[in-house]
């Protein structure tokens, strides 16, 4: 990462993501979604749904259950799941380790940024709203919902650098899955993947141009 820091000329801004990179929240999200895959007929593990539905879109999500169990999964799965993530989420959510002192120093440093998530926008209000960011990020963070297609596709991350006043091409992003990262190089972006729940080879083989494996080593780049 010593080739470029953030405040360099070539770069105008950072796009984060959410679940996984701001909050601690997809082993949550996973156990209770494997809990529920488990009560429906298909047997799924915390790791198991991490590996396979880690940085889906909700609607990509019911599709590779539908084609797991080789029918339509009952109606109320979404609901059921909105409803106990929710809950958990706020008694067990924290933010990432490090990413206070991130977003504190682009603060003072002057540096635009926000948040792309495929998640809905109710569950960042809550990730966010329990960790204590959602008012520094206030109008600044966006959902998959707003566009056509959801990552890995490039929409969502094209849609925020235009919210945000950001070029593309001079854009940072931090992302924590393939899929994400593949959306952001897809983008013409600088991807920096974090490397906590999945490995740095992974991430670079999606298009991750960096890779770290502690949100404070963005501290040195700021």
């Amino acid at each position: 990462m010593s080739a470029f820091r953030f405040n360099d000329a070539d770069y105008d801004g950072v796009i984060f993501d959410c679940d996984g990179v701001l909050v601690d929240s997809e082993r949550i999200t996973s156990r209770v979604w494997a809990g529920l895959l488990s009560g429906v007929g298909l047997p799924t593990t915390t790791e198991e749904s991490l590996a396979t539905y880690l940085g889906n879109s909700m609607p990509r999500c019911i599709e590779i259950v539908t084609e797991k169990l080789g029918r339509t999964p009952p109606d109320d799965l979404l609901p059921s799941f909105f409803a106990a993530v929710q809950v958990a989420l706020e008694q067990e959510v924290m933010p990432v380790t490090g990413v206070v002192e991130v977003l504190d120093a682009l603060d003072a440093a002057g540096i635009p940024h926000g948040v792309a998530s495929n998640g809905e926008y109710e569950k960042m209000r809550t990730t966010l709203g329990t960790t204590g960011l959602l008012a520094r990020l206030e109008g600044r963070y966006y959902s998959a919902v707003d566009v056509a297609r959801p990552k890995p596709a490039p929409d969502l991350f094209l849609h925020v650098a235009k919210q945000l006043g950001l070029t593309p091409a001079r854009t940072i992003v931090i992302e924590d899955s393939p899929l994400g990262v593949l959306g952001a190089y897809t983008a013409g972006m600088t991807v920096i993947g974090y490397a906590e729940l999945v490995s740095p080879e992974r991430l670079m083989a999606a298009g991750a141009n960096h890779t770290i494996h502690d949100m404070r080593e963005l501290l040195a780049f700021i």
